[in-house]
């Protein structure tokens, strides 16, 4: 049988920036074992099989990377709203809209609007309350991503497992200088997997005042991803615990980050937090996303 496919770039305005994404927004039919195949033919970080709902809402959506299927992910999300809104699925989208996906982690609601220049803007709200993990050493990161203890910044916070729905080992680096000599250390992340980090999937950030509030890199060899251009739902893990580690009880926050500047596919991802009485009570995560290509797939 044949399937129709469309891919986009995420979090990005221009074509061959952002992340990757593959949609089928009608894999009705496909097994478990063929949306495993097509994810690895792709070879893109993730990749969507979006599927009538079960549970009264838009649609339920399917992500998968090469070897597995995950809860949830930032950019397919924002992806698969762009591609079914472009597609018309939504309407004309004359004044912003709201659809919710059925996912493992949860229901998944993304707001969709039109901005200037008929481009599409896509948030979607975490489907998990933040959720903190073990910490592990600065020289346990460093060792993962071929940089030395000195490099990493624990002034605000030890490396720390945090998740909104998909989990992630996060660290603060000093510098830009040390974000960009960063490189993924397979002997260094099977050292985190002996202490406990079951998958490593280490996001690493920076403070900056560039026009970006944060620099980062994610690493998921591990997840077959080497580096990924952007990865929603690691940022919304991030600024999820940046929210629960400020001193304000309650209020909203907001930053604007820049990924995947070392890969060549740079990414602009806005995210936004709300705070009550000390808890972080909603994490969003938005962008843009382009067409780059449809086509049919064969199974």
């Amino acid at each position: 049988m044949r399937y129709r496919f469309f891919t986009c770039d995420v979090f990005t305005d221009t074509r061959f920036g952002g992340n990757q994404l593959a949609v089928l927004p009608e894999a009705e039919g496909l097994s478990d074992k063929q949306m495993q195949q097509i994810a690895r033919e792709f070879n893109f970080s993730e990749t969507t099989f979006v599927l009538p709902p079960e549970a009264g809402h838009d649609r339920r959506v399917r992500i998968f990377t090469p070897p597995r299927e995950v809860p949830f992910a930032g950019h397919p999300n924002i992806g698969t709203a762009f591609v079914l809104a472009t597609m018309g699925v939504f309407g004309p989208l004359d004044a912003p809209t709201s659809v919710t996906f059925e996912e493992q982690a949860g229901p998944v609601p993304i707001a969709i609007e039109k901005r200037q220049g008929e481009r599409i803007w896509c948030e979607l709200t975490a489907p998990q309350g933040l959720t903190l993990g073990e910490s592990v050493s600065a020289q346990s990161v460093a060792s993962a991503v071929s940089l030395t203890a000195a490099d990493i910044l624990t002034t605000a916070h030890a490396p720390q497992l945090a998740s909104v729905g998909l989990p992630f080992l996060i660290a603060e680096l000093r510098d830009r200088e040390a974000l960009a000599r960063a490189r993924p250390d397979i002997s260094g992340l099977e050292g985190l997997v002996a202490e406990g980090i079951e998958q490593p999937d280490v996001h690493l950030y920076v403070r900056t005042s560039d026009g970006f509030d944060l620099g980062a890199r994610m690493f998921s060899p591990m997840d077959g991803v080497p580096e990924d251009p952007a990865t929603g739902s690691a940022n919304c893990a991030l600024v999820g615990l940046l929210s629960h580690l400020d001193e304000a009880a309650s209020g909203a926050f907001s930053w604007r980050i820049a990924q995947g500047v070392e890969m060549g596919r740079p990414s602009v991802l806005e995210a936004r937090t709300e705070k009550r009485d000390g808890v972080v009570v909603n994490v969003w995560i938005g962008g843009e996303s382009v067409m780059v290509s449809e086509g049919l797939i064969e199974v």
